[in-house]
């Protein structure tokens, strides 16, 4: 199956590839349809797309599937194409990154289920940025499959109608008499049978009916199962291509020099030594725009990126930091705590909060979380060559669209002169949809009029960020009846949304609630949420689960403080705040596979739900004392998300979500010192190690909700049912992260 999946490079046209000693580049013959001949196949194959919504409403067209010719005919653009053609080869073109999550295999399932094909038939090729094809095509927030299954299987339905109805029409029967099964249209009564590729030229000149029915869900043969993913051999095998492995002809290979604090300018350089290295071809001034700031650099640029470094070592860098702040770990906690006492801007306010809370609440805390990381285990890279009249991109971006444009207005080019590749990416977390990087390599590419390649060292990736902010959260709440009666929240942090020069946060921010349960919302009769916004040189972005990520860790900690106070058992108490069928059936779940009922002594079992992304997670932990510290026995998660199409890539996304969560708990934080970040490798920055994971057991729901997210939901509960765990054994409360196992 593996060798019938593109790869983002192998599906470029004329795209180059290593040979085999990794040295000298070579032009591949592509054996796969290339993006231009995909469409321009005319008759020789069935083509279908699907219109973006946004770009249909303008055009005043209803959304649904349409062929390339009534798509030109409407002056419009088709998105998640799909082509069959005479040999019955399926190919679909993905405006969507692989960064881990799967989408390699389970969109391929998604499409083959209606389709009616063998799964291992159908290749993929990468689509370009361009956002008026295709529409965002960032991808993040888990919305690959939420935001896109629909519209797969009715194009996959639609595809499938037209070679029935190519069928029925060659065998003068009526479509209902056919039924198509792994790539075939056979005649029920005559047993008569086609393949799709004879049948592909018939279906083109056909136009697709509006309202294909789609299987209901009791019949679905591909979805639901855990069928192996595509890009695993490949990436075992080392055929997958990621931004660092991309080769072009005439390449060259930079690092940059950049600011050791934030905003720091170049003042002066000496080159001198730098040129004398041997393979080092130029040294110039750059820049990268982080959210409207130029933050410059010098880039040292040569024929390998050793040399390259080496390079770098011999620069001599004067710094302009004048006017720079002295940005530290303890100024900015001590920043955001003095915030806390300001008057928040409100988000969301219901009832009496002051009267309900009274004089002295049941519970009032603080909760601490740092700053984080992306951590990729890809640094962040990028090729680009950009010309007087042209520039094109290859690289680990996570979103397209944003790119293109972004290039396109700073390198002052017509849209249609940008081109942005996408390849695969070792890991994302968010970090790699910012469009600063692909910038920097363009800039440097222009300058020394070649295709460069700008590779950035782990201690450049761990030291520049962006990072996910660091946030502290002040909660109070009183009780009535042994339920919630009242909840003020603040949060204190950097506003991810408000970094452009000048901004002064003025709204409130609208995720100050993300990953609580909005049924908790409607329970409870008085509530207060808001926040006050820190204003920092530190550039901060979306970190995976983006605010649930802390959000969690502060509320659901607070509920269980609640449920202490009213002296009930975590999981009864939640039960009280919601009237949801489908949260008591999770909830039962949970009870049952953690046997959270039959707790023994000297164990501590803490428990966690939060929503996010469009899909509920529930975890339990259970805890036990290990000689001066704790030791984490197991971890028991069960996911709600809907449809749940590829059961082993949800377990994989869950598992790897609880590991980068116990992470950010207690072993890594990002910390700063004279407006620099201090941790600059993985010796200081301490990732996770195997013998640090404890059992996983994931289960998923099976319902008929509609599909949510999977990449992200399982990670914001973790730590909360973590810190609740050991309460619940030592009596001793966290409240601050992160924390030493070994010392609690």
């Amino acid at each position: 199956m593996s060798s019938n999946i593109r790869t983002p490079m192998d599906a470029a046209v004329n795209a180059t590839t290593l040979t085999p000693n990794g040295e000298k580049p070579v032009t591949e013959v592509a054996t796969q349809p290339s993006r231009r001949a995909f469409l321009t196949t005319g008759g020789t194959a069935l083509v279908l797309g699907f219109v973006v919504p946004r770009l249909a409403r303008a055009e005043g067209l209803a959304n649904g599937i349409m062929t390339p010719e009534a798509a030109s005919a409407a002056g419009v653009q088709l998105n998640a194409f799909v082509s069959i053609d005479t040999a019955g080869k399926v190919t679909l073109m993905s405006h969507r990154s692989e960064m881990g999550q799967g989408a390699y295999s389970v969109v391929p399932q998604i499409l083959a289920e209606e389709l009616e094909v063998d799964i291992a038939t159908i290749a993929i090729v990468v689509a370009e940025g361009d956002p008026q094809k295709y529409g965002s095509q960032l991808t993040g927030g888990s919305s690959t499959v939420r935001g896109g299954i629909t519209q797969l299987l009715k194009t996959g339905a639609t595809a499938r109608d037209m070679l029935v109805r190519a069928a029925a029409t060659r065998w003068n029967v009526a479509p209902d008499t056919c039924k198509a099964r792994l790539g075939q249209v056979t005649h029920t009564a005559s047993g008569r049978t086609l393949g799709y590729g004879a049948l592909v030229e018939d279906a083109a000149k056909l136009t697709p009916n509006k309202d294909v029915a789609l299987k209901d869900r009791k019949d679905w043969t591909l979805i639901g199962k855990p069928i192996p993913r595509a890009d695993t051999p490949l990436k075992v095998n080392g055929s997958a291509r990621f931004g660092i492995d991309v080769r072009i002809p005439g390449m060259l290979f930079a690092v940059v020099e950049r600011s050791p604090r934030f905003v720091g300018k170049v003042k002066s350089f000496d080159a001198t030594k730098a040129l004398l290295v041997p393979g080092v071809k130029h040294v110039v001034k750059t820049e990268r725009d982080v959210f409207g700031k130029m933050r410059e650099g010098v880039a040292v640029v040569a024929t390998s990126t050793w040399a390259a470094i080496k390079g770098r070592r011999a620069l001599v860098v004067e710094w302009d930091n004048t006017g720079i702040p002295e940005v530290s770990s303890a100024s900015l906690t001590a920043a955001l705590k003095t915030s806390l006492s300001s008057k928040p801007l409100n988000a969301k306010t219901k009832g009496d909060v002051a009267a309900a809370l009274g004089a002295t609440p049941a519970v009032d805390a603080i909760y601490e979380t740092p700053y984080q990381a992306h951590a990729c285990m890809e640094p962040i890279n990028c090729t680009a060559h950009v010309t007087d009249t042209a520039a094109e991109i290859w690289g680990p971006v996570q979103a397209p669209d944003w790119n293109r444009g972004h290039l396109a207005g700073a390198l002052k080019l017509p849209m249609e002169k940008v081109k942005v590749n996408m390849t695969f990416l070792g890991g994302g977390f968010g970090r790699k949809a910012f469009t600063d990087f692909p910038l920097e390599a363009a800039l440097v590419s222009r300058a020394v009029k070649a295709p460069v390649q700008v590779v950035w060292t782990r201690e450049d990736d761990l030291s520049v960020g962006p990072f996910r902010p660091g946030a502290i959260y002040h909660l109070r709440g009183a009780l009535k009846d042994g339920k919630i009666s009242a909840i003020e929240a603040t949060m204190a942090a950097q506003n991810l949304m408000e970094q452009e020069p000048g901004d002064t946060p003025k709204k409130p921010n609208d995720n100050v609630t993300e990953g609580l349960a909005e049924t908790y919302l409607e329970m409870v009769p008085n509530y207060q949420f808001g926040d006050v916004p820190l204003v920092s040189p530190v550039p901060v972005m979306w970190w995976r689960s983006v605010y649930s990520s802390t959000n969690s860790f502060a509320y659901e900690s607070f509920l269980d403080e609640m449920a202490r106070a009213a002296k009930m058992d975590p999981i009864a108490f939640r039960r009280q705040h919601f009237d949801s069928p489908r949260l008591h059936a999770l909830v039962d779940k949970l009870e049952s596979v953690s046997g959270w009922k039959d707790r023994k002594a000297g164990t501590g079992y803490g428990m966690s739900l939060t929503y996010c992304f469009s899909s509920w997670a529930a975890h339990v932990v259970k805890v036990s004392k290990a000689g001066t510290g704790i030791r984490i026995d197991k971890v028991w998660t069960v996911l709600d998300c809907g449809v749940a199409v590829n059961p082993d890539v949800i377990r994989q996304q869950v598992e790897g979500s609880i590991v980068m969560a116990l992470g950010a708990a207690v072993t890594h934080e990002v910390t700063f010192a004279m407006g620099s970040a201090v941790k600059k490798n993985f010796d200081t920055y301490q990732l996770p190690r195997l013998r640090d994971i404890p059992p996983i057991e994931v289960h998923i729901m099976e319902n008929g909700e509609p599909a949510g997210g999977v990449g992200e939901p399982g990670l914001p509960g973790l730590t909360p049912a973590l810190t609740n765990a050991i309460y619940d054994l030592t009596g001793s409360r966290i409240r601050k992260l992160p924390f030493d196992l070994a010392k609690v």
